[in-house]
C-alpha cells in the first residue's frame, strides 16, 4: 500500500511539473493562447544576441502576408512571427494597427511606404545587421507585390541579410479559384501584351480606374471576350460579377465599385500554334503604334503576343511602314 502512494505521489509530482519547450516552439505555443504583452523596452536591453534569442526568431527580413479582407485568413506562423519580431514595418500603421490588436499583438509598428521607404531603408539595414528580426506587412497582401517592400528585399538580398517570405493570402489566386475560368495556365500582365495569350489573364484594377480599364480591355481583348470582376473578396460585400467586356462596359458604366478589384479576362480561344495572318499582324502592330510605341516596341510586344517569329514581324513592320 506503502509502495502504491508513493508512485502515485511521483505520478502526481510529474504531471504538476510544467515541462520547458524547445525555443523554436515558445512563440508558436503563445499564439495558441491569448498573446503576452512583450516585456518592456529596458527589459529587451542587450547585445543583439541576447535580444534575437528573447524573440526566438532568427535575425532576417520577414516578409508576412496579412489578410486581404477577412481577419480570420491569417496563418499561426504569421502570427508568431509578427508576435516575437523586434519591430513590424507597416504600410499604414492605423490600418496595421486594428489586425494586431485583433490578435493582442504588442510588437511596436513603425511606418514604412512608397513615400519614406528610402529614408528608412538605411536605418532598417543597420538593426537587420545588428542581428534583428523584422517583419513587413502592407494594408493587405503580400508586401512588395503591388506594395512596398520590393526595393527593401533586393538590399537585402544584396547584403546577404536573410529575406524570409510568410506567404498567405493572395486577391488574385482566390478571384482564379472562384472564377470558373481555366485555371491551369494564367499570367498576371499588360493589356497589350495579353490580348493573343491563350491563358487566363490577372490584372489588378484601382475603383477609380475600372471604367477606363474595361474601355481598353475590350478595345484589346474585344467586346465578347469572358471575364470576371472580382470585388471585395473575403469581406462583407465580396462580389463575383461574370460576362462579356462589352456586358461589362454597359453594366459598370453608371456604377462606380468600391473596394479592391480584380479582373480575370479569358484567353484567346485560338490555338497558340495557329500563325497570324498580315492583315492581323498590321492591325495589331497600328493599333501599338497609334497608342504612341516605338515601332521596335510595337514589333517586340506583337512578337510576344502571338505564334508569329520577331522577325517575320519586324519585316512586316518595314514593308509597311518603312524605317
Amino acid at each position: 500500500m506503502a509502495s502504491l502512494l508513493r508512485l502515485q505521489a511521483l505520478f502526481s509530482l510529474r504531471l504538476a511539473t510544467p515541462r520547458r519547450l524547445p525555443s523554436h516552439l515558445r512563440c508558436a505555443a503563445a499564439v495558441a493562447s491569448p498573446l503576452p504583452r512583450r516585456l518592456p523596452a529596458a527589459a529587451s536591453n542587450g547585445s543583439p544576441e541576447q535580444r534575437a534569442s528573447e524573440t526566438d526568431l532568427e535575425s532576417g527580413l520577414y516578409l508576412v502576408a496579412t489578410p486581404i479582407g477577412n481577419l480570420e485568413d491569417i496563418t499561426l506562423r504569421a502570427l508568431r512571427v509578427l508576435k516575437c519580431a523586434h519591430v513590424i514595418l507597416s504600410e499604414d500603421t492605423r490600418h496595421s494597427g486594428k489586425l494586431l490588436q485583433h490578435y493582442n499583438i504588442k510588437t511596436p509598428l513603425l511606418s514604412f511606404h512608397k513615400f519614406n521607404e528610402r529614408e528608412r531603408e538605411p536605418i532598417i539595414l543597420k538593426r537587420l545587421h545588428e542581428g534583428e528580426a523584422i517583419a513587413v506587412i502592407s494594408d493587405a497582401g503580400t508586401p512588395g507585390i503591388s506594395d512596398p517592400g520590393m526595393e527593401l528585399a533586393r538590399l537585402c538580398a544584396t547584403e546577404k541579410i536573410p529575406v524570409i517570405p510568410i506567404p498567405g493570402p493572395s486577391a488574385a489566386i482566390a478571384a482564379l479559384s472562384a472564377s470558373g475560368l481555366p485555371t491551369e495556365e494564367f499570367t498576371f500582365a499588360r493589356l497589350e501584351v495579353s490580348a493573343r495569350e491563350a491563358v487566363t489573364q490577372i490584372f489588378y484594377v484601382p475603383p477609380h480606374g475600372i471604367h477606363q480599364f474595361l474601355l481598353d480591355a475590350a478595345s484589346s481583348f474585344g467586346d465578347s471576350r469572358s471575364c470576371v470582376i472580382a470585388r471585395e473578396i473575403t469581406k462583407l460585400h465580396e462580389e463575383f460579377w461574370r460576362g462579356t467586356l462589352g456586358e461589362a462596359n454597359e453594366a459598370f458604366a453608371t456604377r462606380q465599385p468600391k473596394g479592391e478589384i480584380t479582373i480575370l479576362i479569358d484567353g484567346n480561344s485560338i490555338s497558340i500554334d495557329e500563325t497570324p495572318s498580315d492583315d492581323f499582324l498590321e492591325h495589331e502592330l497600328r493599333e501599338l503604334m497609334a497608342k504612341g510605341h516605338a515601332l521596335s516596341t510595337a514589333v517586340k510586344l506583337v512578337a510576344e503576343a502571338t505564334s508569329a517569329k520577331k522577325k517575320d514581324v519586324y519585316a512586316l513592320a518595314l514593308r509597311v511602314f518603312g524605317k
